[in-house]
């Protein structure tokens, strides 16, 4: 069997660091006094509000049920509002409330420290360059989701730069 080395596996890198950029992030944003997957909902939809629950749950890659619970927290404590879907009266639509965009805007700052953080040592076009490859591997997988989504007539929101 061949030597692999994880730490120069793609994916492996990849994952690891996602993962310790969301585990910085959680740490720096303790003070918000939302869990990950509060931000991570919140963020989603500054980018897709009016989404319904079901297209938000994929797009988290959460089971529907889940989201609803979370959606019933948040709502209840002021961050996000339902509202029905004008196209189906068994869908509700989601959007943000008053109360979510300072949040939203500590949220970004947070996210500007790690990602400060993170890239230290980084010259500006290497910071560039490191996102637009990225954004180029994004492209490259999402094509597939894309295609698919074409297929059946519906958008995938998000994938696409």
């Amino acid at each position: 069997m061949a030597e692999f080395d994880l730490n120069r596996s793609f994916g492996f890198v990849l994952h690891e660091t996602g993962r310790l950029l969301a585990k910085r992030f959680d740490q720096k944003a303790r003070h918000l006094g939302l869990t990950r997957a509060q931000t991570q909902l919140l963020a989603y939809l500054v980018l897709h509000e009016g989404i319904n629950q079901t297209g938000l749950a994929d797009m988290l890659e959460i089971e529907p049920i889940s989201l609803a619970r979370l959606i019933d927290r948040m709502e209840q404590a002021g961050w996000v509002e339902r509202r029905p879907d004008p196209r189906d009266r068994r869908a509700w639509q989601l959007y943000l409330t008053a109360k979510t965009k300072p949040m939203f805007d500590r949220m970004v700052e947070v996210g500007q420290e790690v990602r400060t953080e993170a890239l230290q040592g980084f010259t500006a076009a290497e910071r560039d360059l490191v996102l637009e490859m990225l954004l180029r591997v994004r492209r490259n997988l999402s094509r597939d989701v894309l295609e698919k989504a074409d297929e059946v007539s519906q958008p995938v929101l998000g994938v696409a730069d």
